[in-house]
């Protein structure tokens, strides 16, 4: 047995512990994005720090708690706060969770983030729903010896976004009058923003929002044969020819007050399930 299935077997074991429930799916919420937890009938709470081998999240706005209840009737199990490379975390510990979370039975994976959109025809606000994506972060979380009862050496990453789950996405948000984009997301490895000459060359790539998470979690998810969904709030409008300093605390407020569309197409996403 491998180092790796060890340190799930124990984080599972643990968390058997404090909880029965095999929740079928799973939801990772970005930057800003913790309050879906209040549609949550939370069942267990339980911090990462009091989870083995679980990394800590030391980001602002990343509270660090796993969350199991219902959502929509559904059971779930919910990260409220993630993990990023930038904090010094190897590839392997940033994406732990999802192995943990597919031992517990998760089937599907839902993944939001805030990113900074550079499509032209996006404003800061908007939600983008994940059709594919571009890792530019220099690491993959599947490097390294492969363990094949996690999954197989060379995934195929032809759909590493959902088509079926977009497309409910595409109904909920019609039937709840959301503007919903669709777009590519990239991801780079931060913690800096980027500069006017690297906003150009990603969008020149094809890139229509930016960020620095989810990309990881997705390639574990889809090497461990789950199906996923990823959403963005746009939460700065990264236009080289009309950039202006972003601050922090205003990334955050967009996307507290973007979240209720986000949310309303997650519940929505999760009910059609």
């Amino acid at each position: 047995m491998t180092d790796q299935r060890k340190h799930i077997n124990e984080a599972i074991a643990y968390l058997r512990t404090k909880t029965a429930a095999t929740p079928g799916i799973g939801i990772i919420l970005g930057t800003g994005l913790g309050g879906l937890v209040k549609d949550i009938a939370v069942e267990t709470v339980i911090d990462y720090s009091a989870i083995p081998h679980f990394p800590v999240s030391t980001v602002e706005s990343h509270h660090g708690k796993l969350i199991f209840g219902t959502l929509a009737g559904k059971s779930v199990v919910a990260m409220q706060g993630r993990f990023h490379y930038y904090e010094g975390y190897t590839m392997r510990q940033v994406t732990f969770p999802v192995r943990v979370m597919k031992f517990l039975g998760v089937k599907t994976l839902l993944i939001s983030n805030a990113a900074g959109g550079m499509n032209p025809g996006f404003r800061r606000g908007s939600v983008m729903l994940i059709t594919d994506h571009i890792n530019l972060l220099g690491d993959n979380p599947l490097i390294g010896a492969n363990d094949p009862e996690l999954g197989p050496r060379f995934p195929d990453m032809s759909e590493p976004y959902s088509k079926r789950l977009q497309a409910i996405a595409e109904e909920v948000a019609l039937d709840n009058r959301i503007r919903l984009e669709r777009g590519v997301f990239v991801a780079v490895p931060g913690p800096n923003l980027e500069t006017r000459a690297e906003y150009r060359f990603l969008r020149l790539i094809g890139a229509d929002a930016v960020g620095m998470s989810t990309i990881p979690e997705n390639i574990v998810a889809v090497h461990m044969g789950m199906e996923v969904m990823g959403m963005s709030i746009i939460t700065d409008e990264c236009f080289p020819d009309a950039l202006v300093p972003a601050k922090v605390e205003e990334i955050i407020a967009v996307a507290g007050a973007t979240e209720p569309k986000l949310t309303a197409i997650m519940k929505g996403v999760v009910a059609r399930l």
